[in-house]
């Protein structure tokens, strides 16, 4: 089994890249699900993001609410970079389980999802990285559509990650999802068409 990163900006399109890939049989790990699930009471997450960010991240049923505690955190880097390090670990350990279990059960066309591949050295682990792009104006505005927020707020959640033109340097394979979602479709045909032929040429 060969796996393939996948990356990308916030808000800039690799939910409907995975999506699309997923309709043509490949199986998707999505860190940001896996990162969701790690914040669950009883799960590995929930006590040191508490601890690390207090109570008032709590919603009515004692779960971590991700919108308060995204609203804390999006406003400082320095807190964002402490989830990420609290988080990261538990994600990556979580993420080789499943790529090992995948591999037990003959798994074969296999994509990883990871919004901070890049920033955190995860795509060293990938022979092959996909990276999903728009425009920064786009960006902005899905962000402002999908999350409620002001143009200002949008603005400065994109900011706080490296910006697609830099992540380009690290890519294989551009996705650019700036267009209709058909010349979107036609790339991600493109792009299974290629790893058909050459990561996963040794399937039976």
């Amino acid at each position: 089994m060969t796996p393939v990163g996948l990356t990308g900006g916030i808000a800039s399109g690799k939910t409907t890249v995975c999506r699309l890939l997923e309709a043509k049989g490949c199986t998707i790990i999505d860190a940001d699900v896996v990162a969701h699930q790690l914040l669950l009471r009883g799960k590995p997450g929930y006590e040191p993001v508490i601890q690390a960010f207090g109570r008032g991240i709590l919603g009515d049923t004692g779960e971590i609410d991700r919108g308060k505690l995204g609203t804390v955190v999006f406003g400082d880097r320095s807190k964002l970079d402490q989830l990420n390090q609290l988080l990261h670990p538990e994600v990556l350990r979580t993420i080789g389980a499943e790529l090992e279990a995948l591999r037990r059960v003959g798994a074969a066309r296999v994509i990883v999802d990871a919004s901070l591949m890049i920033e955190s050295g995860f795509h060293r682990d990938f022979r092959r990285l996909v990276l999903v792009v728009c425009t920064l104006t786009q960006q902005v505005e899905r962000l402002m559509t999908r999350n409620g927020l002001t143009e200002e707020q949008a603005q400065q959640r994109i900011e706080l990650q490296m910006p697609l033109e830099q992540k380009r340097a690290f890519a294989t394979d551009i996705i650019d999802n700036s267009g209709t979602p058909e010349r979107t479709r036609m790339q991600v045909d493109a792009l299974f068409e290629d790893l058909e032929r050459t990561a996963w040429t040794k399937l039976p």
